[in-house]
């Protein structure tokens, strides 16, 4: 039976897969469109191990939520490609990840992907499902659990790129929401200062040393030179010292001291952020196949 484009359209249709999986598996079974349905799911597995190399550094990040607001989930899932995070398959699959994530508050990622979906299916199955379907590698990258037993949870959201989820002392929820616009927004690498590791603050001192040397200015105004540089540093990267994104004439610290409140703890997640990619694209992967 000949292989027409409106056979490869049609299992196209009821996969999901791409174009060239679905020439190679209607030749693979001499045109049964039926048949090449289930050799592509018995597939799915050698797919997802064979992509699983390659660089998956988009994707999106989801956010689930509890009822009473008190616990909540956040999770990153990753593809090569921002167009594979467009298609409805991986934005449902993620979605049902975060309410099983929420209802299961799994420790890791790796008990997370022997768990079981409404489906029938583990995580990790549904996602070799997706890998059949998109052609791409695609990872469950990192989850996170929050509590807010002594506060309030303050969550936002930029697009489906950046997440946070917050806690802050006290009730004030339009507090917390706004504490974690900002968090979106700054990159705090931690609360306050006292978190800050001695190692990150005497290489960063070290460095400012040889900088103020290079100016040839008396010590008593290089040692004043390092203070205040210190002291910028500090402020910049953490929560506390920062400038409040609603009003940059008043720090975050200040903001919720006036509040009196405290944050207990935040997360925040970027897709991709910390993933080396490799130089060549999955477009240009894909050019180069469709060539042989």
């Amino acid at each position: 039976m000949a292989i027409t484009t409106a056979l490869v359209k049609e299992l196209r249709e009821r996969t999901g897969a791409g174009m060239m999986d679905c020439k190679k598996a209607l030749l693979e079974t001499n045109a049964d469109i039926e048949a090449a349905i289930d050799l592509m799911r018995a597939s799915g597995a050698a797919k997802a191990a064979k992509k699983a190399d390659r660089v998956a550094s988009e994707g999106l990040v989801n956010i689930a939520i509890s009822d009473d607001n008190k616990s909540a989930v956040m999770l990153e899932v990753n593809s090569e490609t921002d167009f594979a995070t467009k298609g409805q398959s991986f934005i449902d699959f993620v979605n049902a990840l975060g309410k099983l994530a929420l209802k299961n508050k799994p420790e890791s990622v790796e008990i997370f992907l022997a768990q079981t979906l409404d489906s029938g299916e583990t995580v990790d199955e549904a996602r070799e499902d997706i890998v059949a379907k998109t052609g791409e590698n695609i990872s469950v990258r990192r989850i996170q659990n929050v509590s807010s037993e002594n506060g309030v949870l303050g969550f936002y959201k930029h697009g489906d790129r950046i997440a946070v989820l917050v806690v802050v002392s006290g009730n004030d929820a339009a507090l917390a929401k706004d504490i974690a616009m900002h968090i979106a927004a700054s990159r705090p690498e931690c609360i306050s200062e006292e978190q800050l590791s001695n190692n990150l603050l005497e290489r960063e001192k070290a460095i400012f040393i040889e900088q103020a040397k290079e100016s040839g200015k008396p010590e008593d105004i290089i040692e004043r030179m390092i203070v205040g540089r210190m002291k910028k540093f500090v402020n910049e990267v953490t929560l506390y010292g920062q400038p409040f994104i609603k009003n940059p004439e008043t720090s975050v610290g200040e903001l919720l001291k006036s509040k009196h409140a405290e944050v207990r703890s935040f997360v925040r997640f970027e897709v991709g952020e910390g993933i080396e990619k490799k130089e060549a694209s999955f477009v240009e992967e894909v050019m180069a196949q469709a060539q042989d």
